[in-house]
């Protein structure tokens, strides 16, 4: 999508709102002991209470409102009745529709008690996200964004999930540009420009560099004993910094 107006820009802000406020509740309600179905169900009543709908499940058929993924999960981890346990990592990504624009971030946490290992697991992955931020202006490279976020992983002792990537939102889910790399492809000679409507979510891992299919044909996890974390925001690129939708 590109910002063509301001009613554009008010309707992805609204839906960026309701999908951070979603995350923001869930994140502080997060507790050992309580299923992925109940943390789910708390973004469920906070999308519903705002006239918004789960975008993975209008778009896909998604069972589960939000997407919750914990330890070796990576990403699209479906709510059930796995307990959250102490010194779990937990990523819930929450993406929403709200009047016909689609909003998507996430964020990961651990829940009590934490080790120094994952704590810097999520700060560098946060970092990643900075990083890349930093190079998501209008008329510079689309490989930029996977260049920061590969740095930044290298220099912090990560891997970056490789099969994983950023994508453009706002009519719909997914829509171009497609497939923004976690890494530097020199290949990749697209160009970002004003208005245009993107995520940027790297994922880092302790040890995997791919995620691959479970069983349930839809978590993307890693090899066990392995930690994943991602942080994502719904962004409008400028000639400046660009615009965070997804931020309270």
């Amino acid at each position: 999508m590109t910002i063509e107006s301001d009613q554009d820009l008010q309707g992805l802000r609204s839906a960026g709102r309701v999908v951070a406020l979603a995350l923001a509740t869930m994140r502080s309600s997060a507790r050992a002991g309580m299923t992925t179905a109940e943390l789910d169900a708390i973004g469920e009543n906070i999308l519903r209470a705002h006239g918004a709908r789960s975008a993975p499940r209008v778009t896909y058929g998604f069972p589960g409102t939000t997407c919750i993924s914990i330890n070796e999960e990576v990403a699209h981890g479906v709510p059930g009745e796995r307990v959250i346990q102490p010194g779990d990592m937990v990523n819930v990504d929450v993406s929403a529709e709200l009047n016909g624009y689609f909003a998507d971030t996430g964020a990961s946490f651990i829940v009590p008690p934490s080790t120094p290992e994952k704590e810097r697991l999520c700060r560098s992955t946060q970092m990643a996200l900075e990083h890349a931020m930093e190079h998501a202006v209008a008329g510079g490279p689309l490989n930029a964004i996977g260049k920061a976020i590969e740095a930044t992983a290298k220099r912090q002792g990560f891997r970056v999930i490789r099969n994983l990537g950023s994508h453009g939102v706002g009519r719909a889910l997914h829509e171009e540009p497609s497939c923004i790399l976690p890494y530097y492809e020199p290949r990749d000679r697209r160009r970002l420009h004003e208005g245009m409507v993107i995520t940027i979510e790297p994922f880092l891992s302790t040890r995997a560099r791919h995620a691959t299919e479970a069983d349930d044909g839809w978590t993307l996890k890693g090899p066990p004993g392995t930690f994943a974390a991602q942080y994502e925001h719904t962004l409008v690129i400028t000639r400046g910094k660009p615009l965070v939708m997804t931020a309270l």
